[in-house]
């Protein structure tokens, strides 16, 4: 649904003015566009620091050693993060997504479940938004 939501067609389809109607100006819906894509880089590397935590915690876990959790996120951190992490923050201990929440080793699934929304929604991008 989000991928229809953003389209032109759509909008003009569900939105109007309250009192007269009137469809969405483009220059608005311009400047949604551009507000809603603010930094999606930096979101898209936010979530891929998440998934490369994951999956190495799980991956790479030993019992006779114990987790490094603060070490093999320091170590993504410098991979991938752009913007700088405060040494005093214990982002893992509010992760609970994989720990418990039933993502381990798969929280990449977000980003994944959004590839293949883009897929699936390119074939009404080539043929229309309301084509059956």
């Amino acid at each position: 649904m989000e991928n229809w939501c953003w389209e032109p067609e759509a909008l003009a389809f569900i939105s109007g003015h309250y009192e007269t109607g009137e469809p969405l100006p483009k220059e608005l819906l311009d400047k949604m566009l551009a507000a809603k894509n603010y930094q999606a880089a930096l979101f898209i590397l936010r979530q891929l620091e998440f998934g490369l935590f994951d999956f190495r915690l799980h991956a790479e876990f030993r019992p006779d050693q114990g987790a490094k959790i603060l070490e093999t996120l320091a170590e993504i951190k410098k991979l991938v993060a752009v913007v700088p992490s405060p040494s005093w923050g214990r982002f893992p201990h509010a992760f609970s997504h994989i720990f418990a929440g039933g993502y381990a080793a798969g929280y990449y699934s977000y980003l994944w479940a959004d590839v293949l929304a883009a897929d699936a929604f390119s074939r009404f991008e080539e043929e229309g938004i309301f084509q059956p």
